[in-house]
């Protein structure tokens, strides 16, 4: 048969980095070798038992429902925004959908416009605007500005094209850094994105692993042009669940009907059981309140430890503010890692798993220059069920007793030090 040609900006994608990594992890171990999972992000605690409980409850749920979302289910995730947020929205400007990744796909493609990137982000974002046929503009950062995007930055990626409508899509805290703003930062960049016009996506899955609890979003100072995003993946362990959340402004309605529209031509509507069952999470309890407090403090002490260790052994990077994740730099490592042949981020995470069996995943992944030795590493390959029951039956809950609980990650520090120093 004829080969069939593949569309233009889809023939040169390649399969995410982040699953490549969990995939090339799990086959490794099938195989024997011991591997530490310190590549691909995901929540190591388990879905709150209510909210599996609502969904057994609802696994008869079978009909279709409204392409927008199951309306009790906006209405929950409304009181949620209200009530940990202070962000007021109405249902009708609440879109569900098979995970917030599909949702900012959807809206790069309804949407004529470029993408602007803060340099790092997370892997998806580029490949999607690659899919759809936008322009990628990215706005560069610094390990000292903790790789978070500046206002005078944010508005020099404005001018570029000027005539060109741009869509800026803000995470944080971060992936792959878990830097996060201020509400001063989030102020200055919210008056270049007004001054612009800029259509934001922000970004906040990880809003609620926060490690101080105060989380705040860019809509509360640019409420006309932000979209938020959110869902079940992070805070609430439910990543394949896929169920996604957009909240829109008045002033972005159309977006949202466009929106609607390409959704019911493509995924019709979410999981029925699914989106009951997550009417529990979003209304939150007492103990999915002292569930998401304790999540925190667990990937609080984790984060501090990697990152003391790896401050010990001259690897540099912010700490993080929430997430599971850091963004070791391993410059300090150049010229050694060149004598053995590792000039890239890539050859790094390749002779790293190789030799030692550490999965992480290389910064130019993230859109750094291939040449730089940074990568994304995420502490979370432990036991987070035990490690919740442990921290649930202390009242101040030790560092040491969390860490002895965390052989993997110990181990992990250890085995990298012994590489590093060969």
């Amino acid at each position: 048969m004829k080969k069939i040609p593949i569309r233009q900006g889809i023939d040169t994608l390649v399969p995410s980095a982040t699953l490549l990594i969990n995939e090339r992890s799990k086959q490794l171990a099938s195989e024997g070798k011991k591997i530490y999972r310190l590549g691909f992000g995901q929540s190591p605690f388990p879905v709150p038992e209510e909210v599996v409980t609502a969904l057994t409850k609802s696994a008869h749920e079978k009909d279709y429902l409204p392409v927008q979302g199951l309306l009790q289910l906006r209405k929950a995730v409304a009181r949620h925004f209200s009530t940990h947020y202070g962000l007021t929205y109405d249902e009708s400007r609440i879109m569900i959908g098979p995970g917030s990744k599909e949702l900012i796909l959807g809206l790069q493609m309804v949407c004529d416009a470029d993408l602007l990137l803060p340099s790092p982000s997370w892997v998806s974002y580029e490949p999607q605007a690659q899919i759809v046929g936008s322009s990628v503009h990215w706005i560069n950062t610094s390990q000292k500005e903790n790789w978070l995007a500046s206002p005078e930055k944010l508005a020099e990626a404005c001018t570029i094209n000027p005539e060109r409508q741009k869509i800026l899509i803000l995470n944080y805290p971060s992936n792959p850094v878990g830097s996060s703003y201020s509400v001063d930062e989030l102020k200055a960049l919210a008056e270049v994105c007004r001054k612009y016009h800029v259509l934001v996506i922000a970004d906040e899955i990880y809003g609620a692993l926060t490690y101080s609890g105060d989380h705040h979003s860019l809509a509360e100072f640019y409420p006309e042009g932000t979209v938020v995003s959110g869902g079940l993946s992070k805070w609430c362990g439910a990543g394949g669940w896929r169920l996604g959340t957009f909240c829109f402004p008045e002033e972005l309605r159309h977006v949202l009907n466009a929106m609607m529209a390409l959704a019911s031509e493509s995924f019709s509507a979410v999981s029925a059981p699914v989106q009951y069952a997550a009417i529990t999470a979003f209304d939150g309890s007492v103990e999915i309140e002292k569930y998401l407090r304790n999540s925190r403090i667990i990937l609080k002490i984790v984060s501090e430890y990697v990152h003391d260790q790896l401050s010990e052994m001259k690897v540099t990077m912010p700490k993080a503010q929430g997430g599971f994740y850091l963004f070791p730099d391993f410059s300090e490592y150049h010229s050694t890692l060149e004598h053995r042949g590792i000039k890239t981020s890539t050859e790094f995470c390749e002779k790293l798993l190789n030799e030692t069996g550490i999965a992480l995943l290389p910064g130019v992944a993230f859109g750094r220059p291939e040449n730089e030795l940074t990568c994304r590493l995420s502490f979370v390959d432990f036991d987070g069920a035990k490690l919740l029951q442990l921290v649930d039956n202390q009242t101040d809950p030790n560092a040491d007793t969390i860490l002895d609980n965390c052989p993997a990650i110990t181990e992990s520090m250890n085995t990298l030090r012994g590489w590093l120093k060969q």
